[in-house]
């Protein structure tokens, strides 16, 4: 504009002269100097308007935009519980498949293997819809530490041990049943005098706290929460596997352990796989509500 008004004061102060005194070729100069100014302006307002124009519709576009639906009644309780009862079969399956066909000359580490990675993968693929436990102690574990409600505790732990029945009762049909008969189906027959009960139920609470530990740090607890906990849970299952495979079994579920023995029929020291993993599993939440959880979650001292 400052342009425009200049270009004015200049003609204004030519034509105070004679006309005779002022160039023709100035005239058309400063003429032609106005109308470019003027485009100019027109232009830069044309500008400002559409900018003005797009922002709004921008904005207009972002405030139509739906909210989030909110999840309806089979995507809050049904989806959960049948991806734990799904969940719970085929790691159940695949645990009790590779132990039943067991290479010898592999010893523990074809077991270990295939439970450490069959969690690990149904855990990855399930955690955001059930949050993947697929065992009772880390249901209740999540419970305590606030990671479920209430209301899911009996369906989800329901849905577990049915899962640990269809689970065995489809390894029975694949495998031969020589194997089956050989490995009890499965079940934990490790224990076979008293003298062992009491290695074994200690090595059960000890295994389970770890892995529950894991479980509660690596997903529950904000401050310590990690994407990396299906890897996290597959290797701690490896190696309790490896080292207390020989002790007691390392069962660490008793969803595991009630399947096979509903379909073997075989129930010899079966209560040390419920006390000793439901234990475990208390402890490890004990440890995190009241020393390892953060603000959030620790119950002293925040």
């Amino acid at each position: 504009m400052h342009e425009i008004f200049t270009s004015v004061n200049a003609l204004l102060t030519l034509t105070a002269h004679e006309p005779s005194t002022v160039n023709p070729q100035t005239w058309r100069c400063l003429f032609s100097v106005s109308h470019l100014q003027l485009q100019r302006s027109d232009l830069m307002a044309a500008d400002q308007t559409e900018m003005a124009e797009t922002g709004s519709t921008l904005m207009a576009s972002e405030s139509k935009q739906p909210a989030a639906r909110p999840l309806n009644k089979f995507e809050r309780i049904f989806q959960p519980c049948l991806a734990e009862l799904l969940g719970t079969s085929f790691f159940v399956f695949i645990g009790c498949v590779s132990v039943i066909e067991n290479v010898e000359s592999a010893g523990r580490l074809q077991p270990a293997l295939v439970h450490g990675l069959a969690v690990a993968v149904m855990v990855a693929c399930m955690a955001e819809i059930s949050g993947s436990h697929f065992n009772p102690p880390f249901t209740l574990g999540v419970y305590l530490c606030g990671g479920l409600e209430m209301n899911m505790v009996i369906p989800y732990l329901a849905c577990q041990l049915i899962g640990g029945v269809l689970g065995a009762a489809m390894a029975k049909l694949m495998t031969s049943r020589e194997n089956y008969d050989k490995a009890h189906g499965a079940a934990f027959a490790v224990l076979q005098s008293e003298d062992q009960i009491g290695g074994a139920v200690f090595g059960e609470i000890a295994m389970t706290c770890l892995v529950t530990m894991v479980v509660l740090l690596g997903a529950v607890n904000a401050t310590t929460r990690s994407p990396l906990v299906p890897f996290m849970v597959g290797c701690t299952v490896i190696i309790n596997i490896l080292a207390g495979g020989d002790v007691s079994g390392t069962c660490l579920n008793p969803a595991r352990a009630f399947g096979p023995a509903v379909m073997s029929n075989y129930w010899s020291y079966h209560w040390v796989y419920w006390l000793g993993p439901i234990t475990g599993g208390l402890i490890a939440a004990v440890l995190v509500r009241f020393i390892l959880g953060d603000r959030n979650i620790r119950l002293i001292l925040k």
